[in-house]
């Protein structure tokens, strides 16, 4: 089995001992993202809109980092600090997801990493050649 540890600085870096995402067999999977600007290393965005952006754009930069894309997403976990605040990251993660989505589930959380409010996983296939 090939394993793949991808790091790129277009996205934050781990905030434990983890990889921002490994490449096995032909898929990507990403660790969990949350809002942390990766040029300030800071959370910005103080709503959900704002906040779920801020995820998306770390969740494409380890993708196109690890030779996939936003279109190759097959499965997403998203985990929110209110399951009420659903229909706004809702609507910023249709505007992404916007062709065929992919798979997910979500959940509510007693708390994420630095208190964000929203984090978000993926699984995803690497581009064809």
């Amino acid at each position: 089995m090939s394993r793949k540890v991808i790091s790129t600085a277009n996205a934050p870096a781990a905030l434990g001992p983890y990889s921002q995402a490994i490449v096995s067999n032909g898929m990507v999977f990403v660790s969990g993202q949350i809002p942390i600007n990766p040029a300030s290393g800071n959370i910005e965005a103080k709503d959900i809109t704002g906040q779920t952006e801020q995820v998306l754009k770390n969740l494409e930069a380890i993708l196109v980092a690890s030779g996939s894309s936003i279109s190759n997403v097959v499965k997403t976990t998203c985990f929110l600090d209110d399951i009420n605040e659903w229909p706004a990251m809702n609507e910023v993660y249709g505007k992404v997801f916007h062709t065929d989505p992919p798979a997910r589930s979500a959940f509510e959380v007693g708390k994420l990493p630095k208190n964000a409010k929203v984090e978000v996983e993926a699984i995803a296939k690497l581009n064809e050649d």
